[in-house]
């Protein structure tokens, strides 16, 4: 049996939009190196073809896309410059602030995120981990 690190296979978020959803997505993911590893008819998708992956899809039962209360995906960054990449290129794309960049160490010491709603409301958060400030390099 084949051991397996990884936590999920992906995470679907609706939107009720998908033109406006690929132009909210495509500069904020780009901010965080992650690409689109297939086309998909009606659906948004990025991380890698043999790991996880987010898709962005209209309902497929057609009724309205809605968010959770209390539900969020956490995105990894590969350092704290991207975490701020990211909440920039959110807010110029059409999402809104819920949380600014910046240490959260109730998490951990090094625990660095921001949080953003795409245009659809769902709650999108990156994070580094790293111990390190890249951002003045």
């Amino acid at each position: 049996m084949r051991e397996r690190h990884a936590i999920f296979s992906h995470i679907t978020l609706g939107t009720n939009d998908i033109e406006r959803a690929r132009a909210f997505y495509a500069p904020v993911m780009a901010m965080l190196g992650l690409t689109m590893p297939f086309e998909m008819p009606g659906a948004i998708v990025y991380g890698t073809l043999d790991g996880q992956k987010i898709f962005i899809v209209s309902p497929f039962n057609g009724k309205a896309a809605s968010t959770g209360n209390g539900n969020h995906t956490a995105l990894l960054a590969p350092d704290r410059a991207a975490v701020d990449a990211f909440h920039a290129a959110a807010l110029a794309h059409g999402g809104s602030d819920e949380g600014p960049p910046g240490l959260r160490p109730h998490y951990h010491q090094h625990y660095y995120a921001a949080y953003v709603r795409d245009p659809d409301g769902n709650k999108l958060q990156a994070v580094c981990h790293d111990d390190t400030d890249d951002r003045a390099a």
